[in-house]
């Protein structure tokens, strides 16, 4: 189980060493392992042809060469994309990773938090939904005690949880927790909260531990109230910036 492998607080690299490489790059997770962090936080979706993606935005614009939904372009073409060049030009052979490619890179290094975007849930669960392929191949790499799978799409995590007892699901809101959030924590049999750092309190800190739940908030732009989030007993940061946490 992950929770055996947990440390008092984990360092999580938010897409990678997002500070100082191009995000969700193989470049940016080695660079993660590295910079000492536990943990790294990836992004999944889905190409034209339904291979696993790692990429945070729906279109390539912002962080490729390239132009369009990623839904709209093969692996072949995602693959030929500049991953690289719109950080710094010494990136300029960097390509957008698989997930296959990114687990084979950090197995054994760091545990691996994997945020399934919602864009690519279907509501009609085809036997290649993106959840079913992760669990695949999470379980392929013999890496389900080092993978935690997140998402904003609840139904999503409740997908994972009817196929997989073990498997460790965490929620993702840009809201502080209400009685909506607990209920679908204890209909996923949660593992984590991971909300935005902003709309965190002590009192919602307490109440999920209460539950049982790890609390892990997250960075917004690349900034984060390291001390506050720290002294509110947060299990674990998500950040651009490793070396925040030390």
């Amino acid at each position: 189980m992950m929770k055996k492998k947990l440390q008092k607080r984990l360092f999580i690299a938010h897409r990678g060493f997002s500070a100082r490489y191009p995000e969700n790059t193989l470049a940016a997770f080695k660079g993660a392992i590295d910079a000492g962090a536990h943990m790294i936080e990836l992004d999944v979706a889905l190409s034209k042809d339904r291979h696993l993606v790692v990429i945070h935005d729906e279109t390539v614009d912002r962080t490729t060469n390239g132009t369009g939904p990623v839904k709209a372009l093969t692996l072949a073409q995602l693959g030929q994309l500049d991953a690289g060049s719109w950080f710094d030009p010494r990136f300029n052979a960097e390509r957008l990773p698989t997930l296959a490619q990114v687990l084979d890179a950090v197995k054994g290094h760091l545990l691996v938090n994997i945020e399934i975007k919602p864009e690519a849930f279907e509501a009609e669960g085809p036997a290649d939904a993106v959840e079913r392929q992760v669990l695949h191949l999470v379980h392929e790499k013999n890496m389900l005690d080092d993978v935690l799978v997140s998402s904003f799409e609840w139904q999503v995590l409740e997908n994972l949880r009817k196929i997989d007892p073990d498997i460790a699901l965490g929620l993702l809101s840009e809201v502080p927790a209400d009685e909506n959030l607990l209920h679908w924590y204890q209909r996923v049999t949660g593992f984590s909260w991971h909300p935005d750092f902003r709309v965190l309190t002590q009192q919602q800190v307490n109440t999920l531990h209460d539950m049982g739940a790890r609390v892990f908030p997250y960075a917004v732009d690349g900034e984060i109230d390291t001390r506050g989030m720290l002294a509110m007993g947060v299990d674990g940061l998500i950040v651009d910036d490793p070396r925040q946490m030390l």
